[in-house]
């Protein structure tokens, strides 16, 4: 008889043990839902100076067109999540203009948006 209550307590622990590692892999960032560094799918995000590696946008931009930036200096993650082969570009002007720096769908990069005036989203 103890022989078989050992065996069925094990059981249950192994179903617990598994049961537990499910939930944390669909809980994982940027699984299931597209997102990807807190940035969500089909958006442009900047991230706070200086926050490395990615984690929480600071802004989120959705809509197509130019957007001004403001108080942005230093060093930023600007990741493009967006779809399709959109793409978003870091311009000295604002309203778009004298873009520099061309960031394809589903890339990222680490720039000074110091001199940085504008993010265009761009339809492909």
């Amino acid at each position: 008889m103890r022989r078989i209550t050992h065996a069925v307590a094990a059981l249950a622990l192994a179903t617990a043990a598994l049961t537990g590692l499910t939930a944390l892999g669909t809980g994982s960032a940027g699984a299931a839902d597209g997102s990807w560094a807190g940035c969500p799918y089909g958006a442009v995000c900047v991230y706070p100076q200086n926050q490395d590696p990615a984690s929480a946008p600071s802004d989120v931009y959705w809509s197509y067109g130019a957007h001004n930036l403001s108080n942005q200096y230093g060093n930023h993650w600007v990741l493009n999540n967006q779809s399709g082969g959109a793409h978003a570009h870091l311009c000295k002007s604002s309203g778009g203009g004298n873009c520099v720096y061309d960031i394809p769908a589903q890339k990222g990069v680490w720039y000074d948006l110091g001199p940085i005036n504008s993010i265009t989203l761009d339809r492909p």
